[in-house]
Parts: structure tokens; sequence; C-alpha cells
């Protein structure tokens, strides 16, 4: 079982930038996919992006070319770039690491969420 704990989340106004970042321990290492997924208030969650081992990545279209996600295998760490933020961005985001090399496979692990509020 692997451990996810984010960080940055904050408030944002409408065109700035916030930087995510997610720490792992416990089952580490570079073989298995990550991904950050996101869920705004009465909605469900839903995929934002993700990375596999080889450095591979996939966005959903609402954050494509906005967002850039990447990892640090020695750090065990990835992380979510956000830049030209809007207030549809406004929702918690989830770091999630799936149980295997691909975002194919299913989601083993979640953190807690960090919040991200981009006003208008």
């Amino acid at each position: 079982q692997v451990q996810l704990v984010e960080s940055g989340g904050g408030l944002v106004q409408a065109g700035g930038s916030l930087r995510l970042s997610c720490a792992a321990s416990g089952r580490t290492g570079s073989n298995y996919a990550m991904g950050w997924f996101r869920q705004a208030p009465g909605k469900e969650r839903v995929f934002v992006a993700a990375i596999n081992w080889r450095g591979d990545t996939t966005y959903a279209d609402s954050v494509k070319g906005r967002f850039t996600i990447s990892r640090d295998n020695a750090q065990n760490t990835v992380r979510l770039q956000m830049n030209s933020l809007q207030p549809r961005d406004t929702a918690i985001y989830y770091c999630a690491s799936y149980a295997g090399t691909t975002w194919f496979a299913s989601v083993g692990s979640w953190g807690q969420g960090t919040q991200v509020t981009v006003s208008s």
C-alpha cells in the first residue's frame, strides 16, 4: 500500500498558476503510473491527468494545454503545474497511484486531497 500526501493548493485569481505536489511513501518505485483527479462541489470525481512509468502523459480535454503533469522518481514525487486557471478549475484535487504501469489500471491509492480555488 502506498501513502500519498498532496500539497500546493490554495486560492488564486483567474489566469494565475499553481503547482501541486504529491509525495509517495510505502510501496514506491518508478514502475507505477500516477495521476491527478478533481472533484468540484456537488459533482463526481473526474480524471485530470496521468503519467506512466516511462513519462508518457495523458490529459483530460478540459485541461489540455494548460496543465502539465511530471514525476521525479528519485524523490517519489508527482507534480501538476496548472496555468491559466479558471473558476471552473475550482475543486479538491486528489493524487492517485495506479495499481499498474499504465493509467488503464485501477487506482490503488488516493491522497487526502488539496483544495484549489480560482476566483474570477
